[in-house]
């Protein structure tokens, strides 16, 4: 019920701003991510689809960008933009991110910005995101952490996770769902210092990683 309850407020939340021009993210992972022509690409929140149409232009006509959101507002923001502009290696999909309606080992790169710290389970949508990249295949994600626990009262208010804090977990915590989920090469690209947000500190950072190939039965990738 709590995460129904989530999802219906970052919904709402979102598919108000989706014809707003306030920035909604938290870093630039598109900024570290060079999409290569060919490549299939993953926007996970993808929003109003900025993000999406630059890969997609990226990969080119050979290569596909997804974006992946919960809100319909977004993605019908996005997908009026990619028709306007005439983007036709695009898909939009609407998905929940513990549950993302993407084919396994699909993805060369995924990419989010400040969206899975709405995720109620966080550990599952990092399982999901290792299940959707190809073996070799990279992420670069945005997102914020938490300084000090969110207070119960807010973590379980719908309204403070759709705004973007009430999510977060600690750096720890979060690095360990990483690891936990099997990425190797693991770095932290770039950090903020700690700003106020609601009842606490949080801190943002863009964080890259590796889904590890598999290797021969003589030991030789």
């Amino acid at each position: 019920m709590k995460v129904t309850k989530n999802l219906s407020a970052i919904g709402e939340r979102y598919s108000g701003l989706a014809e707003s021009t306030c920035c909604l993210s938290c870093g630039g992972a598109v900024n570290y991510a060079q999409a290569r022509p060919g490549e299939v690409c993953v926007d996970l929140g993808s929003g109003r689809g900025q993000d999406v149409l630059r890969l997609a232009e990226l990969v080119g006509q050979s290569g596909l960008a997804y974006g992946v959101d919960v809100s319909e507002g977004m993605l019908a923001r996005a997908r009026r933009t990619a028709q306007k502009l005439g983007v036709e290696n695009t898909r939009f999909v609407r998905s929940e991110l513990e549950r993302i309606d993407i084919p396994d080992g699909v993805a060369d790169l995924v990419i989010s910005n400040c969206t899975i710290n709405h995720a109620g389970d966080k550990q599952k949508v990092w399982a999901e995101l290792y299940r959707i990249t190809k073996p070799g295949g990279r992420f670069v994600i945005s997102d914020i952490y938490c300084l000090e626990p969110v207070p119960k009262l807010y973590r379980e208010d719908p309204k403070a996770v759709a705004e973007c804090w009430a999510g977060a977990v600690l750096r720890g915590e979060y690095l360990d769902a990483v690891a936990e989920a099997g990425f190797s090469q693991v770095s932290v690209l770039e950090e903020s210092a700690p700003y106020p947000k609601g009842e606490i500190h949080v801190a943002s950072f863009t964080i890259s990683g590796v889904k590890p190939a598999p290797r021969s039965c003589c030991g030789c990738s």
